[in-house]
């Protein structure tokens, strides 16, 4: 029991670090007159989301479910929420309440990469509280809280659904209300310090493996299998995506390289307790092709202006990570699995886990397009072109990253 409650305070603290994490990688990915802008929205995700957690957040995800869409308000403050073990040995409620917080807080900074350099700081703030409430809980609900996720047989071990592609599809919705940044097309946008980009994917790295394990909910052998999937799925799309752009460029970079360890983390979560390790070799080398498409390909095709490929990354690999684990998902690695996959002959779970994909996307375009659409017509979302051309740490904070110019703004 005791080593339970250990395993899940680690993992715990590991996905807390993931949002300092984030904020350096996507801080040493903008311009340099946007990262303390940049860094500070993540940060402020602590203060947002825990406070809205413990208020409210937690009761609506996982409080008696109401037309499988919603929990109530029976654990406002946590009010009724347990301190104590289970019977069994079961990991205390509120230890569970906490680590799922963690999942809350990082959950809209990931929007950011889609947004960054050119939004109100203001209305950053004002959207992901809206968000919380109409995007992020309702999906948590329905995936993991009873909901109607859970009804159709879909099975999320980690936030595929929940975290990935609604914070990617948002993201996508959001930049495309937005509009593009000032010059984009017509002008490079350089990372001004990828040292601090590639701290920040160590600190992702080490803490998605607290951010998988953890979803297991004690330390036993489906935790084990977490590990290994996400370890074996990271590696594998690292290497693919490497040898991608040798391919094509004739050269890797470490930007390149950091980059599909990412998305291959992203592929491997709604699986990485269901799936056999096997299926995470091939999870990772398909996840990094088909992302690096949407980020190279894509893109640039229709225009949009995701600027940190938080669609590319989080909404193409947590679709095709849905997919996959309808395809490699069975009951022999994980007793909770509904029902097998694809591969082994039975269609049902292949088509819940299409089901899932398709309201966790209809879910964040539409939520998503009305908070935006409230938002536009108070006030505006974003600066103006001279407030964008100065920099959003200056324009916003009243703060410079660095005191002496160097040639990358």
């Amino acid at each position: 029991m005791t080593g339970n409650i250990a395993f899940m305070f680690l993992c715990t603290i590991l996905v807390f670090l993931m949002t300092p994490g984030l904020a350096f990688f996507y801080g040493g990915m903008v311009r340099r007159k946007n990262a303390l802008n940049t860094m500070l929205f993540c940060f402020a995700m602590f203060g947002i989301g825990m406070v809205l957690w413990i208020l409210v957040g937690y009761s609506l995800s996982f409080g008696e479910d109401h037309l499988s869409i919603i929990g109530d308000l029976k654990h406002l403050f946590l009010r009724d929420v347990s301190f104590e073990a289970g019977e069994n040995g079961e990991t205390p409620e509120i230890l569970l309440a906490m680590f799922n917080m963690m999942f809350a807080v990082i959950s809209p900074a990931i929007i950011l990469g889609a947004l960054a350099e050119r939004m109100k700081f203001s209305k950053m703030m004002v959207f992901v509280i809206i968000w919380s409430f109409l995007v992020y809980y309702p999906l948590a609900h329905m995936a993991w809280g009873g909901g109607l996720l859970e009804m159709i047989d879909s099975i999320d071990f980690a936030g595929g659904n929940v975290i990935h592609i609604s914070t990617g599809v948002s993201g996508l919705v959001a930049c495309l209300f937005l509009g593009k940044r000032k010059g984009y097309g017509a002008m490079s946008y350089h990372p001004h310090n990828i040292p601090l980009f590639l701290l920040g994917a160590a600190i992702l790295w080490a803490g998605w493996f607290g951010f998988n394990c953890g979803c297991a909910g004690a330390a036993n052998k489906t935790a084990l299998l977490a590990f290994c999937n996400t370890a074996l799925s990271s590696a594998t799309s690292m290497l693919v995506w490497m040898g991608i752009e040798i391919l094509v460029q004739k050269k890797c970079t470490v930007m390149g390289a950091v980059t599909g360890g990412i998305v291959g983390l992203v592929g491997i979560t709604p699986g990485a307790g269901y799936v056999p390790l096997w299926s995470a070799l091939i999870i990772g080398a398909t996840t990094a092709p088909i992302c690096y498409l949407a980020i190279s390909k894509v893109k640039k095709k229709f225009g949009y202006d995701d600027a940190l490929d938080a669609f590319g990354c989080h909404g193409v690999g947590g679709i095709w990570g849905g997919i996959v684990t309808g395809i490699f998902a069975t009951k022999e690695v994980n007793d909770a699995v509904p029902h097998e996959g694809l591969l082994y002959g039975d269609y049902r779970l292949f088509l819940a886990q299409i089901g899932a994909i398709a309201i966790s996307i209809a879910v964040s375009v539409v939520m998503t397009s009305l908070i935006l659409l409230v938002l536009k017509k108070c006030g505006g979302i974003r600066v103006s072109d001279m407030e964008e051309a100065q920099g959003l740490d200056l324009i916003e904070h009243g703060e410079r990253a660095y005191p002496a110019f160097n040639g990358l703004d």
